[in-house]
């Protein structure tokens, strides 16, 4: 990954986040109030606009960069979780004109655990998040992360929420499938297409 691949992850997440709004804002009026679409839509293409105004060429300083922008543009929790990913992955890869993909996701999803304070196996971005990372650290395709990040989204159906609104619904909130895990979802199949595109 360097700083002009990471221009065109952002710009495909960007377009797929506007793609699915309505679909994420779906997911969220069950468990939440609904701004999911707008907030990640809003802000994936807040990053992705000031990547492309940037001619950073230091992948980890063009990340961070995104993150800022994003953090200012949708001020909200999973705004900034999102926005902490990338800011995260700045830091890490700061000083490298190229770095590992599986690199930049691991970092991602460090910054958004400690942002955020939860764990694995709690109904979370992270539960869509982590199998795609882990299949990338195991030498795995980017279609392949895709899969799994998506199956992951099915799979937390069946789990007890712990964070948010829908942890509120104590033991009902097994019924329903988590929108965090939809997000990662979306970014894992946003990744997949960039790296296609070449």
């Amino acid at each position: 990954m360097d700083a002009a691949f990471l221009r065109a992850l952002l710009s495909s997440w960007a377009e797929l986040m506007a793609e699915k709004k309505e679909w994420l804002i779906e997911l969220d009026s069950v468990v939440g109030d609904s701004d999911l679409g707008l907030t990640m839509s809003d802000g994936f293409q807040a990053a992705a606009a000031a990547s492309a105004e940037s001619d950073e060429t230091d992948v980890g300083k063009l990340a961070y960069l995104a993150g800022k922008a994003m953090a200012a543009a949708v001020p909200s929790t999973m705004g900034t979780l999102m926005a902490s990913g990338l800011m995260n992955a700045g830091k890490t890869l700061k000083g490298q004109a190229e770095a590992a993909d599986r690199a930049f996701f691991q970092a991602y999803y460090d910054g958004v655990r400690n942002r955020g304070k939860a764990e694995l196996g709690e109904k979370t971005f992270l539960d869509g998040f982590a199998p795609a990372v882990e299949v990338l650290k195991n030498g795995g395709t980017p279609a392949e992360a895709a899969e799994t990040a998506w199956q992951a989204f099915q799979d937390t159906r069946g789990m007890l929420a712990k964070h948010g609104r829908m942890a509120i619904r104590g033991e009902a909130s097994r019924d329903l499938l988590d929108p965090g895990a939809a997000v990662a979802a979306l970014l894992m199949k946003g990744y997949s297409e960039t790296m296609k595109q070449g």
